[in-house]
């Protein structure tokens, strides 16, 4: 049984750790884009609230800058074209200056993975958004298959399309100065007590984790940024 709470899970980060860790961010406006990720979809899990990564991330931020705004406009099931011809030009017009682009889950499950057109759209997304000004944090999903979630028949060609899309994603955010997330292979992409019984999301234990390992890589972003 999972006894774990916020306070004691090594890798989950308080609201109030989180405004120490990001203090002196500049940012206001955050958009969220992408498919279920992005949405947030999860389950509760005892000793964790039930909230989103991103919801996470804004609670923080909202603390440190009391005008910041956000908004998140990722919807379940799409595509990485279908997030770019859908989602972009709310997300611009939005005018963010720090901008989470999430997508290629469904890409990589569903038959005919082509990670030239993925990263031709997700590209296309990262450098807008960077134009325009904003920060952009992109990530590299989890390897399901070493949590056994998948099954067996398809586990090998899931983790190459999963492998492979962190791979693109991440030389698309270095490519356009984006800060990139790795969640490939992390410690706790075996363990169950992250996931939901969908047996493809996270749970909201799940979701403070992602948020911790964002919140890591902006105050790593923030104490590299020249003064």
């Amino acid at each position: 049984m999972n006894t774990l709470t916020e306070e004691t899970d090594p890798f989950a980060i308080t609201t109030a750790t989180a405004v120490e860790m990001l203090r002196g961010a500049p940012w206001r406006r955050m958009v969220t884009l992408g498919d279920s990720v992005a949405e947030g979809i999860r389950e509760a899990a005892p000793g964790f609230a039930d909230l989103s990564w991103s919801d996470r991330l804004e609670a923080a931020l909202r603390e440190i800058q009391p005008d910041f705004t956000a908004i998140n406009i990722g919807k379940r099931d799409l595509t990485t074209a279908e997030v770019r011809a859908a989602q972009l030009d709310a997300a611009l017009d939005f005018g963010p200056d720090l901008a989470f682009v999430t997508c290629g889950g469904n890409d990589i499950l569903r038959p005919g993975f082509d990670p030239g057109r993925v990263r031709e759209h997700l590209t296309a997304m990262v450098a807008a958004l960077r134009e325009r000004g904003a920060d952009v944090v992109t990530f590299g999903l989890l390897d399901l298959t070493q949590a056994e979630l998948v099954p067996a028949k398809y586990a090998r060609s899931v983790s190459a399309a999963t492998r492979a899309l962190a791979e693109l994603t991440e030389d698309v955010s270095r490519t356009h100065g984006g800060i990139f997330v790795q969640f490939l292979d992390h410690p706790l992409t075996a363990d169950p007590s992250i996931y939901s019984s969908d047996r493809l999301h996270f749970n909201s234990r799940g979701h403070a984790f992602s948020a911790a390992l964002n919140i890591r890589a902006l105050a790593r972003h923030l104490a590299e940024a020249p003064r």
